[in-house]
């Protein structure tokens, strides 16, 4: 598959370089939703938060001796110290906890981002040759995304590592995220609208795939 390389100032790259095959095993693969949401789901619940359980009457060590007389105390006839209604006792209906390191085969995760990919590659893929700006400002890096017409949400994949003046122009425009290639992944992906990738961000995700 063939797609044109543009610059960031939305002119076209001349010569040889104007082109760019992409691998049809990476960019190339029939998306199907249950594998989309299956990486997807998996992704989500590993962001997840583990919750730190409390500690119920149960797990408490306090004495298990009887607290005051069954009758005639002038007192409620208590138990033991563990009790939730006393200081020191266990929590009543407590926080449990609850495990979210949900597991997925990696066979199904790297196919999950070659189709993630694909269906960009499809409809809102766009290669760059770089990310170098002139003059590295946010209002700089606006209107480039203007003149290109990168519609809605905009997510910038670079090689082995984001180009710094570029990252920091754009961490004030809102819809704007970029990502280092070894950071790309499924979610992200589908939940932006358009898809910019480098030149070393396309060798990147190739070598990923076939190293």
């Amino acid at each position: 598959m063939k797609v044109k390389v543009q610059k960031l100032d939305g002119t076209k790259v001349s010569g040889a370089s104007g082109d760019i095959e992409l691998n049809d095993a990476v960019f190339g693969v029939e998306p199907r939703a249950d594998i989309l949401h299956r990486v997807v789901t998996w992704q989500l619940e590993n962001r997840r938060g583990t919750a730190r359980p409390t500690r119920e009457r149960s797990d408490v060590a306090r004495t298990g001796k009887k607290f005051g007389r069954q009758k005639g105390g002038g007192t409620a006839r208590h138990g033991d110290r563990a009790a939730p209604i006393f200081i020191g006792g266990g929590k009543a209906h407590g926080a449990r906890l609850r495990d979210f390191d949900v597991s997925l085969n990696k066979k199904i995760r790297a196919l999950g981002l070659k189709m993630a990919l694909s269906s960009k590659a499809k409809d809102g893929l766009v290669v760059v040759d770089s990310l170098d700006l002139k003059d590295a400002k946010t209002k700089a890096v606006a209107e480039a995304i203007g003149k290109n017409g990168w519609n809605g949400k905009v997510l910038v994949i670079d090689g082995e590592a984001v180009n710094e003046g570029f990252k920091k122009a754009a961490g004030n425009l809102k819809g704007v995220n970029v990502l280092p290639a070894i950071g790309a992944n499924v979610y992200d992906i589908l939940k932006h609208d358009t898809l910019v990738l480098t030149k070393d961000a396309v060798e990147k995700l190739e070598a990923r795939f076939n190293g």
